[in-house]
């Protein structure tokens, strides 16, 4: 079960890591970036195994922590995409505008 999930987070994170780099649109690229945290957990949780059946604690810690943080960190760029979308009426930054 443990190589399924791992599995499952890598193609995950390789479909996160492809959206971040193609997408111009900064709400997609926030949502790339939430995938790829979730990948992430994803792959923590499969590999918490100590030696037989028991899983190691520490790893699951990280992930209930590190859901947190991800939580702050999207709201976060969520409302700066809307300051910015508020600013010049388009959410891609300026590096991205035609010129």
């Amino acid at each position: 079960m443990s190589t399924l999930y791992a599995m499952t987070g890598v193609a995950l994170f390789s479909l996160g890591f492809h959206a971040l780099l193609v997408q111009r649109h900064l709400l997609r690229k926030v949502l790339a970036l939430n995938v790829l945290g979730s990948a992430t957990f994803l792959l923590l949780v499969g590999m918490a195994r100590r030696g037989g059946d028991t899983p190691d604690p520490v790893p699951h810690a990280m992930v209930l922590t590190g859901i947190v943080v991800a939580v702050s960190a999207t709201a976060l760029a969520l409302s700066l995409a809307r300051r910015l979308k508020a600013a010049q009426g388009l959410v891609r930054l300026p590096e991205d505008m035609p010129e």
